[in-house]
């Protein structure tokens, strides 16, 4: 990949299938935190797109004609009562693309997926350990609007979990 690459943020395709179980498989490490997800990632997925989370619910970030990152966008919940609300489910960039804008990218083409669904907030949980995720969404303007103390046993150790969120109109 050059190092002057352009960015180009587009929604999956059925055809990004395979490139996006790669960048799955290569993306997850003991850094990312989550020992469950680096097993699941020893076993290739058959699947990455489910009825639940079907291709457009992903933007993709390709450098060189390349799939090197994606988001996954949906709803919270089910609830009508919160469908003004679109959460970040997924985010992972493939390690040789890392610190070149991709993720950046991504989350800055979430803003007008959300908006054109009628979201006025995107929301994010991230974990108290991912300092530069954290440093990341702030700078796009997320705030921290919670935390869950000890949500999750990692390696022996507990890891708080830090909910984000930004407002996407004034309320």
């Amino acid at each position: 990949m050059s190092s002057a690459a352009t960015i180009l943020v587009r929604t999956a395709r059925e055809g990004d299938q395979a490139a996006l179980i790669d960048l799955d498989a290569a993306a997850w490490s003991p850094e990312s935190g989550f020992p469950s997800v680096i097993q699941a990632a020893d076993h290739p997925a058959v699947t990455f797109f489910t009825v639940a989370d079907p291709p457009g619910a992903h933007l993709v970030a390709e450098l060189d004609e390349a799939v090197v990152g994606y988001v996954r966008l949906k709803p919270p919940t089910h609830l009508p009562e919160n469908a003004h609300i679109t959460h970040v489910s997924g985010l992972a960039v493939h390690p040789a693309a890392r610190r070149r804008g991709v993720a950046a990218a991504l989350m800055t083409a979430a803003e007008p997926y959300a908006r054109a669904r009628g979201a006025r907030k995107l929301s994010l949980r991230v974990l108290s350990t991912n300092q530069p995720a954290m440093r990341l969404y702030e700078r796009l303007g997320f705030e921290r609007e919670g935390v869950m103390k000890e949500e999750f046993l990692i390696g022996g150790r507990y890891v708080d979990d830090v909910l984000m969120a930004k407002r996407l109109w004034a309320y």
